[in-house]
């Protein structure tokens, strides 16, 4: 990693990943619990959320979309994804090279890595050209570190997030993005695996504020400097009141209750 190249998507050393890759990583059913995020502008407003320092896309969005955020969003622009009409072992496609992620106005890139695929080798080649590609153009690198494929039989176990903590660092990512393991001692030991890089949690699939709320205080506590987070955010009826309680748990650490409260009185 490279001290400091995470900077722009970071505020204070803590980070809240607004990810939008979803259309394409899953496809329209992730928009069905609140159909009005279907639309990017839905969410590239949402982007400009105090809370937000990073809006995570693909490169279509960000061509049709960023030029008119650009002054209030910071763009992490996701260089692959591959539909979840793809049955085959775990692949992610690369669809944009850090050159154009630049040109585009990047302030960073993202890219997924699926350790323990059968494709791991050639991810791991692939990686490699997209990170020396933002050195080049000053940006930070994160990678999604998602181990899964035929040969893991428990891809969430904490020694697997932590290993997948590890290969972020070994790779050269300035922040990894990880599945939370389960406890704040799990994921303090994936934090430690990644050594100076920075770890953000994932988002996942939707819960109920309070225990969604209680995950990330539990991560930030860990050593975590953020999340990165979708489905919790825009499939809620009220997306801003969750990056309300988000940016007290994360900047201010404050308890879930106390965070909720806080979103609460800023209705």
């Amino acid at each position: 990693m490279l001290p400091h190249a995470a900077d722009d998507i970071e505020r204070d050393g803590k980070s809240l990943i607004l990810a939008y890759d979803h259309g394409l990583e899953h496809g329209p059913v992730d928009f069905e619990p609140n159909p009005d995020t279907a639309d990017p502008e839905r969410i590239f407003e949402l982007g400009t959320h105090e809370a937000v320092t990073a809006l995570a896309v693909q490169k279509g969005l960000a061509e049709a979309y960023y030029p008119d955020y650009e002054d209030e969003v910071n763009l992490l622009l996701k260089l692959n994804g591959t539909s979840n009409l793809w049955m085959g072992e775990p692949n992610s496609a690369v669809n944009c090279t850090a050159e154009y992620a630049a040109e585009l106005g990047a302030d960073a890139v993202g890219f997924t890595v699926y350790g323990g695929s059968n494709h791991e080798i050639e991810m791991a080649e692939e990686f490699r050209e997209a990170q020396e590609g933002a050195r080049e153009h000053d940006m930070g690198v994160v990678m999604w570190s998602y181990p899964r494929g035929q040969g893991l039989r428990n891809d969430g176990s904490p020694d697997v997030i932590s290993y997948g903590a590890r290969l972020g660092l070994e790779l050269g990512a300035d922040v990894v993005k990880v599945k939370y393991p389960g406890s704040a001692e799990a994921m303090g030991h994936a934090v430690e695996m990644a050594g100076p890089a920075d770890v953000v949690m994932s988002g996942g699939t939707m819960r109920d504020d309070k225990a969604f709320l209680r995950n990330v205080s539990n991560a930030i506590d860990a050593g975590a400097t953020g999340i990165a987070v979708g489905r919790n955010v825009f499939q809620r009826d009220e997306p801003e009141r969750i990056l309300d309680a988000l940016e007290a748990v994360i900047f201010q650490e404050v308890e879930p209750d106390e965070a909720l409260a806080i979103a609460e009185s800023e209705d």
